[in-house]
């Protein structure tokens, strides 16, 4: 049985989808949830489990590297037997519907797995870092790690010195290019869809209050209500992986 509420605004953001020259969507753990990556602060989050201080700062790197790569190496391997769910697949051919028409569209996501690349979105704006990346921690030298194995503690091949996950750790500031860019997208967007995120995040969960206040139009996508429930036009509570196939109709 459908709800007529989800069904009534599915129709209502299909139509602002189809007049919106600039689309803008900020995407959370809750829809990679539905692949099955684990969430951070929900039921059975991983800081429930871990302390976000010890494995995921500067402070804890410094103090126990060896540790703190172990608990990483093991997340980003799990990553690799985990696949896009048709929520991530239908942003991905939002994106194309969106610009083969000529408009534009931006994916600023909360996530470190690569899922919306996987799945083929083009136009990403990874606001914490990723975790199939390292850089050098002495001259900053960035590169793809992927899913290769990495035996004990990696070192730069330029300068020897230490690499580290290219994550955004607790303390620390987003990359500033890439904060600069989601924050453009939201700023000058005309819809903006935020997507499996709790919206009590910042600065992240700033961009959906950017867009609002610049005049666009807004909807959330989430399995239940948030905070961001109360501010948007249009709220539709439900797995992402099934409500947002169904606002390609007519997009």
């Amino acid at each position: 049985m459908t709800d007529p509420h989800v069904d009534a605004g599915v129709e209502q953001v299909r139509g602002l989808l189809a007049d919106a020259r600039r689309v803008a969507v900020l995407t959370g753990a809750g829809i990679s949830a539905e692949s099955g990556v684990p969430t951070y602060r929900g039921s059975g989050g991983v800081w429930k489990a871990f302390s976000a201080k010890e494995m995921a700062s500067p402070e804890g790197f410094g103090r126990d590297p060896p540790r703190v790569w172990t608990w990483h190496n093991e997340r980003r391997m799990a990553l690799a037997h985990i696949q896009p769910n048709a929520g991530h697949r239908a942003l991905a051919d939002l994106e194309g519907v969106i610009t083969d028409r000529g408009d534009r569209f931006d994916l600023a996501t909360q996530n470190i797995d690569g899922l919306h690349q996987a799945a083929g979105s083009r136009n990403v704006h990874e606001l914490h870092g990723t975790l199939l990346a390292v850089y050098c921690v002495a001259c900053g030298k960035r590169q793809w790690l992927g899913f290769d194995p990495v035996e004990g503690l990696p070192h730069c091949e330029s300068c020897g010195g230490l690499l580290r996950p290219a994550i955004v750790w607790f303390g620390e500031t987003l990359p500033r290019d890439v904060w600069l860019a989601a924050a453009d997208a939201a700023t000058a967007c005309d819809l903006f869809l935020t997507v499996g995120t709790s919206a009590v995040v910042y600065p992240a969960a700033g961009l959906l209050e950017m867009a609002v206040r610049a005049g666009a139009r807004s909807v959330e996508v989430n399995l239940e209500a948030t905070p961001a429930s109360e501010v948007v036009d249009v709220a539709l509570h439900g797995p992402a992986g099934e409500i947002l196939p169904r606002l390609l109709a007519d997009a």
